[in-house]
C-alpha cells in the first residue's frame, strides 16, 4: 500500500504548477512528426501525378529518416548547451521550413529536401520530447509520461493516412504540407512563451561532461544509404552493381566505426552476435524493419495505378496496421515473461507471412486479402517490438542499457532508410524507371514484396534462435 501511495501522480498539482501542460505541448513535436511520417504514402500518388518522378519515391522516406537520426542524436547533447525552448523553437522552424518547401514543391528533387530539412527538424521535436521527460519531471512519474507519448504516436500512426488520403482526394496533396508548415512555425513562435519559466530552462553543461556527437559514423550511414538509393535511380548492371556493394560496404564501415568510438557510441557492444540476446534481437529489429518498407512506401501507387482503388481506401489499410499494431501491444502487455519468447517467435512469423501476403494480394487486388496482410504486419510488430526490446536491454553489460533502449529505435529507423532504397532499386528495376503507368506497376507489384521475403525469413530464423537461449 505506501509503494502505491509513493508512486501515485498528483495531476491536479502538476497541471497547476504548469509542467504538465508544458510536456503536453513538447509532445506536439511527435504529434507533427509521426502524422507527417505516416502521412507520405497516401499522398504519393496525387504527387507523383502532378510532379512526376515515381523514380525517386523511396527517397522520401530514406532521406526524412536519414535526417531524423542525425537531428534525434544531436539534439540529446545540445540540450547541454543550449536551453530547452531555444532548441525546441529552431526544431520546429525547421520542420516548418521543410513542410513549406514540400508545398510549394515544382519538381521532385526540391520536394526530397524539403524532406530532408523536415526529418531533421521532426527528430529534433522528438528527441526533445523525450529529454523534456527528463528534464522536468521526477523519476517516478517517467512510466505514465512514456504511456502518453506512446498514446500520442498510435493517436499519429492512424492520423497520418487518413490526412493524407482525405488532403488528396478532396484538396490538394500541397495543403497537407501547408498545414504542417503552419503547425511548425506556430509551436516554434509558442516554444519561446510556453517554456519561458524557469522550470523549463537548461542550465548549460560543462562541455566535459556531455559524449561528442558521432559526425563520422553519421556521414558514413548517410553516404552509405544515398549510395544504395543512387542505384536504383536508373538502372544500369554495372553502374547499379557498383553503387549498391559500396553503399552496402559503407554499412558495414558505419557499425565498425560505431562500435570503435565508446564514448560517443550509438549503439550496445555485439550488435549482430547471435551468441547474445542483443544480436539476435537486434537482427530481429533490423531485418523486419527494412522487409516491411515496401507496403507503406509503394502500396498505395500500385494499388490506384493497378486496380483503381481509391487513396482513401488505402488509406484506411494503412490506418488499420497501425491500430492492429497498437491493439495487440495492448493484448499482450500483461504476458509472463515465459511466454515472452513464444510470443517473439509468433510476431516474427506473423510479420513474414503478411510480407509473402501481399506478394499475392497486392498484384491481385483483393481488398479483404490486403487488409489481411497488412494486419498481420503490424500486429505481428505489435506483439514482439516490445519484448525484443526488453530481452535486449536486459541482456546489455550494465554500463551499455541506457544505449541499448535508444538503439532499438534508432536501429528501426535505419532499417527503414535502407529499406526504402532498396525498394527503390527493386520498383525501378521492375518497371518504374519507365515512368508510372497500370502495365509497370503490374510489374512492380509482386517482386517488390517477394524481394524482401528472405530477410522476414531472416527475422524469423533470428526469433528463433532468440527464443532458444536459456
Amino acid at each position: 500500500m505506501a509503494e502505491s501511495i509513493a508512486v501515485r501522480v498528483d495531476w491536479r498539482a502538476l497541471w497547476a504548477s504548469g509542467d504538465l501542460f508544458r510536456f503536453c505541448f513538447v509532445s506536439c513535436g511527435i504529434l507533427l512528426h509521426a502524422t507527417n511520417e505516416t502521412m507520405i504514402a497516401t499522398i504519393m500518388p496525387a504527387m507523383v501525378g502532378d510532379i512526376s518522378g515515381v523514380e525517386l519515391v523511396s527517397w522520401s522516406l530514406a532521406l526524412y529518416e536519414l535526417g531524423a537520426i542525425s537531428a534525434g542524436a544531436a539534439a540529446g547533447r545540445l540540450v547541454s548547451y543550449v536551453p530547452l525552448r531555444t532548441n525546441m523553437a529552431v526544431a520546429a522552424l525547421l520542420y516548418a521550413a521543410g513542410a513549406l518547401t514540400c508545398a510549394a514543391s515544382p519538381s521532385m528533387p526540391v520536394f526530397l529536401l524539403g524532406r530532408v530539412v523536415e526529418g531533421l527538424g521532426g527528430g529534433a521535436l522528438v528527441s526533445l520530447a523525450f529529454v523534456s521527460v527528463e528534464r522536468l519531471f521526477e523519476r517516478r512519474i517517467w512510466p505514465q509520461l512514456f504511456a502518453i507519448i506512446s498514446g500520442i504516436w498510435g493517436v499519429a500512426a492512424f492520423a497520418g493516412p487518413m490526412l493524407g488520403a482525405l488532403a488528396a482526394q478532396y484538396l490538394s496533396w500541397r495543403w497537407a504540407f501547408g498545414l504542417f508548415s503552419v503547425g511548425g512555425f506556430a509551436m516554434a513562435a509558442a516554444s519561446l512563451i510556453v517554456l519561458a519559466g524557469t522550470a523549463a530552462k537548461v542550465e548549460p553543461r560543462a562541455a566535459a561532461s556531455s559524449p561528442r556527437f558521432p559526425f563520422l559514423p553519421l556521414a558514413c550511414l548517410a553516404v552509405a544509404v544515398t549510395l544504395i538509393a543512387s542505384a536504383g535511380v536508373s538502372i544500369e548492371v554495372v553502374r547499379s552493381s557498383i553503387l549498391l556493394l559500396l553503399g552496402l560496404v559503407g554499412l558495414v564501415l558505419f557499425f565498425t566505426l560505431d562500435s570503435r568510438s565508446p564514448e560517443a557510441r550509438l549503439f550496445p557492444s555485439g550488435l549482430f552476435d547471435w551468441r547474445s540476446e542483443v544480436g539476435t534481437g537486434m537482427t530481429v529489429i533490423a531485418a523486419f524493419s527494412i522487409a516491411t518498407c515496401s507496403f507503406a512506401i509503394y502500396g498505395p501507387l500500385i494499388l490506384t495505378s493497378l486496380h483503381g482503388i481509391s487513396v482513401l481506401t488505402t488509406g484506411y489499410i494503412i490506418a488499420a496496421e497501425s491500430i492492429s499494431w497498437s491493439v495487440l501491444s495492448i493484448v499482450v502487455a500483461s504476458a509472463p515473461p515465459h511466454r515472452e519468447r513464444a510470443i517473439i517467435v509468433t510476431g516474427a512469423f506473423m510479420i513474414t507471412a503478411g510480407v509473402a501476403g501481399f506478394a499475392y494480394s497486392v498484384p491481385a487486388g483483393s481488398i479483404p486479402l490486403i487488409l489481411a496482410c497488412a494486419m498481420l504486419q503490424g500486429g505481428g510488430f505489435g506483439i514482439a517490438y516490445p519484448f525484443v526490446t526488453r530481452i535486449i536491454v536486459s541482456d546489455a553489460p550494465e554500463g551499455e542499457r541506457t544505449i541499448a533502449s535508444s538503439a532499438v529505435p534508432t536501429m528501426q529507423r535505419i532499417g527503414y532508410a535502407v529499406g526504402a532504397a532498396l525498394a527503390g532499386i527493386i520498383a525501378n528495376a521492375s518497371g518504374f524507371s519507365e515512368g508510372l503507368s497500370g502495365a509497370t506497376a503490374a510489374g512492380v507489384a509482386r517482386w517488390l514484396f517477394v524481394a524482401f521475403v528472405p530477410l522476414g525469413m531472416l527475422g524469423c530464423l533470428a526469433a528463433v534462435r532468440s527464443s532458444t537461449k536459456i
